[in-house]
């Protein structure tokens, strides 16, 4: 390693020790090799002149802001954190956690406007949302469907009117939860614990309730945490990156707290959800989850564990032909071999896999109406895949790439589990 870098490293670590214990140094940048693999995959530098790419970003830009942090690059916020590029790189350099680490690290030098600070804000906080929108759901589903509120929120909030808004559900899954299922969910004898995050408790409750249906039908109880709150993703890469750690070390320690006295594996149905609780708390946040890492899980790689077990699902025969997207996160951590081999357990299932490609949405970078027109062309090319196929279904594991698909084309996207239970129900 060059010397000069070396003591740059050094005394940054020495700088970050001094002033704050959370920080993460990650010198993996002196591995690149300057193959530009992972700029020949990134979907954004593909289709937004104005962001140089990963390599640029990432490695090289690191030892620039390692001299001096007038040195960041405004085009860092171009990045969808996608990961593809990590995928791609052979030197295993994590060039997404170095870039999104440096925005959150270089604030001060960032120039973002006063409403789209205070658009990200309401983009980020979850469950803020969520606890005042859900008692008034009908209503407020009712409004933002309104162009004329899409007008407005584009003309205040920079939020693309163009973009189809999430639906919230009357009532959260987790109030229903302690009301109808938990008693009944005590009585197993095997229980796993359920993280199920903002996405099933605010908009789909129903995705939760076919969780709880999938394992119980295996004869495995589902509790909850004891308490959780959004996962912090969106307020990781929003720039708010103090209250995530915040969010990353609660969520941690009842984790922890289910794992101490439980002694539960906790499962998530969501991709970048199971990630972050996973990886990136440690990664990019700086949290210590050595401890609860190894009982944090994706539903479907664990259910792949399962049925190699001996476990079994009342399946019937589905005959549909059904498209698999791979979502990016689910790339990232190599995933999609396990949703499959689920799927093909049903009987008479047909499945196509879609090339793996970003769908464009990327949490809440689709949503920013600076951002929209990068994120439809970024998932073009994906969507006449689905228009062009005829499907019944897209099955995919991430919620926002839901949104994406349903608003994109003629087809509706619908998690693996959504597809076990009609196939249960048959």
């Amino acid at each position: 390693m060059d010397t000069n870098i070396q003591r740059l490293i050094d005394s940054a670590k020495q700088s970050l020790n001094s002033t704050s214990s959370h920080q993460y140094i990650d010198e993996s940048f002196e591995s690149c090799i300057k193959c530009t693999a992972c700029t020949a995959v990134c979907p954004v530098s593909r289709n937004n002149p104005l962001y140089p790419g990963p390599k640029q970003s990432g490695p090289d830009g690191e030892r620039l802001r390692l001299k001096s942090a007038e040195l960041y690059d405004e085009a860092l916020k171009y990045c969808t954190n996608c990961k593809r590029c990590e995928v791609a790189c052979p030197s295993d350099v994590k060039i997404g956690d170095l870039i999104v680490r440096a925005r959150n690290n270089h604030l001060a030098q960032q120039k973002k406007p006063l409403m789209n600070k205070l658009r990200d804000v309401i983009l980020s906080n979850t469950d803020v949302m969520g606890k005042l929108n859900t008692p008034l759901a009908p209503i407020v589903n009712r409004i933002t469907g309104l162009s004329a509120t899409k007008f407005v929120l584009e003309k205040t909030l920079n939020i693309s009117k163009k973009r189809t808004l999430p639906k919230y559900a009357f009532g959260t899954f987790r109030s229903w939860y302690m009301k109808n299922a938990l008693e009944a969910q005590k009585k197993f004898e095997h229980k796993v614990a359920y993280f199920h995050g903002c996405y099933v408790n605010y908009n789909n409750p129903q995705l939760g309730k076919e969780f709880l249906k999938v394992f119980n039908a295996m004869g495995i109880g589902v509790m909850l945490l004891e308490k959780e709150k959004c996962c912090g993703l969106p307020l990781t890469v929003n720039g708010f990156p103090e209250r995530a750690r915040n969010i990353a070390q609660f969520n941690t320690n009842f984790i922890g707290k289910m794992v101490d006295e439980n002694g539960l594996d906790v499962i998530s149905e969501a991709s970048s959800c199971a990630l972050n609780l996973r990886d990136e708390y440690h990664h990019i946040l700086g949290i210590d989850n050595a401890k609860v890492r190894p009982h944090i899980h994706m539903v479907t790689p664990f259910l792949y564990r399962l049925f190699k077990e001996g476990k079994r699902l009342p399946l019937k025969p589905l005959k549909l032909r059904v498209a698999y997207h791979t979502a990016c996160h689910v790339e990232k951590a190599g995933w999609a071999p396990y949703t499959l081999e689920v799927l093909k357990q049903i009987p008479g299932l047909e499945i196509i896999m879609l090339p793996s490609q970003c769908c464009g949405i990327a949490g809440t970078y689709g949503f920013k109406a600076e951002n929209y027109d990068t994120a439809q062309a970024i998932g073009k090319s994906l969507f006449e895949h689905i228009n062009e196929g005829g499907f019944d279904y897209v099955i995919s594991e991430c919620q926002t790439c839901k949104w994406q698909i349903d608003m994109s084309s003629n087809v509706t996207c619908i998690h693996p589990l959504s597809l076990l239970c009609m196939s249960m129900e048959a």
